[in-house]
């Protein structure tokens, strides 16, 4: 039986129950969940429906969906060999948060929610606010106030209500906490739904290689959103043993924010302490992620590890991919960045690697920044 449960004290909740953190605060993860079933893989649908009977939403008609999913794995040649590159940036709202506000929404719907809010560097906004677009449900989007101007009215003719917070990523996360003691937050890192959706990621990348596991995965870790659900994803596959092995996973930051990168320097468990600095990767820079620990708990399990990229070598990498055709934002040059940087420093025993990356979000959400890259930002 599917249930949520605290990672804190261990309270379990019914999947009817309309709650996104335990009673004591503590992070709500999914258990029982149907996990992969290859048998039930619908080839006549391209999107990432088409792994329906592993996605845990009871009924066909609370599925919001615009067939999002089964994005291009594109291989990319580099100086330092060959990448596979998912083409996440070309889902509806253009990042691959419209994995999770599919699955998230559409479990919204079904448990009757009216009114939701959420906060969002941007890409996550403005997915929640598409999918309650169509699902005809009222949402509040927090986001910092130096977010980017093309997610910005992006967000606003979806029709939700923004809310524009001075200050830190942070102060944004604090002001949506105290509306959401009302209201029900469709949270990308808090709300346990979200990662069913973004799991999707493992099980789409496994079947474009043949049902074959990559060797190493590459993914960007602000509040880890795609990173963890490619781990819960690439789990389940073992699981259900389509694949033996779990691929290394890194995980990328900017140097400017990069909690988890400090602790994994360290040894600790849980994400340092940390002042955050501007970055051109604004999709990453999150100073107190809230499933940190898990992240590096899977970091660890994978035996992967954390890089943090620079500013010179997102400018550098984003420049370079746009000049190759791919209009990417920032934070999808910070991602290439570290997946460029790690096979540098380990060329010799990548040579005969699979590495998969990804294009978290599309430059035309950024154009304004673009814009501007050698003047700041």
């Amino acid at each position: 039986m599917l249930k949520l449960v605290c990672s804190d004290c261990g309270k379990e909740y019914s999947d009817k129950d309309p709650v996104w953190r335990c009673s004591c605060g503590g992070i709500l993860d999914l258990i029982n969940t149907p996990g992969f079933k290859i048998d039930k893989t619908n080839p006549e649908y391209r999107g990432m429906w088409r792994y329906r009977d592993s996605i845990p939403v009871n009924s066909n008609s609370d599925i919001i969906s615009f067939q999002e999913g089964f994005t291009p794995l594109l291989e990319i040649d580099t100086t330092e060999g060959r990448l596979l590159v998912k083409q996440d940036h070309l889902f509806p709202t253009g990042s691959y948060k419209d994995r999770g506000a599919s699955v998230l929404i559409s479990k919204i719907k079904e448990l009757g929610i009216k009114k939701v809010v959420e906060d969002s560097s941007g890409n996550a906004g403005a997915a929640v606010a598409a999918y309650c677009a169509k699902a005809g449900i009222e949402c509040d989007i927090y986001v910092p106030e130096s977010t980017s101007s093309g997610k910005l009215a992006q967000i606003e003719l979806y029709g939700a209500k923004l809310h524009r917070i001075p200050g830190t990523r942070e102060n944004t996360a604090m002001a949506v906490m105290e509306a959401a003691e009302k209201i029900y937050y469709a949270s990308h890192s808090w709300n346990p739904w979200f990662f069913q959706g973004t799991k999707t990621f493992a099980y789409e990348v496994c079947e474009q290689l043949g049902w074959k596991t990559p060797d190493i995965v590459v993914l960007p870790a602000g509040n880890g959103t795609l990173f963890l659900g490619a781990y819960i994803g690439f789990r389940e596959l073992k699981e259900a043993g389509i694949i033996t092995d779990l691929p290394k996973m890194i995980a990328v930051q900017s140097a400017n924010c990069a909690p988890l990168y400090k602790s994994y320097l360290n040894g600790s468990e849980k994400p340092s302490k940390v002042e955050s600095v501007p970055t051109l990767a604004e999709g990453i820079a999150i100073a107190e992620p809230v499933r940190g620990t898990q992240i590096l708990n899977a970091v660890q399990k994978t035996n992967g590890t954390v890089v943090a990229v620079n500013e010179e070598d997102i400018l550098l990498t984003l420049k370079s991919m746009i000049a190759g055709g791919y209009y990417i934002e920032p934070t999808s040059g910070a991602v290439i960045a570290g997946a460029l940087n790690y096979q540098k420093e380990h060329k010799e025993i990548l040579k005969t690697k699979i590495i998969v990356t990804a294009f978290t979000g599309h430059g035309l959400k950024s154009t304004e920044k673009l814009l501007n890259l050698d003047t700041g930002y």
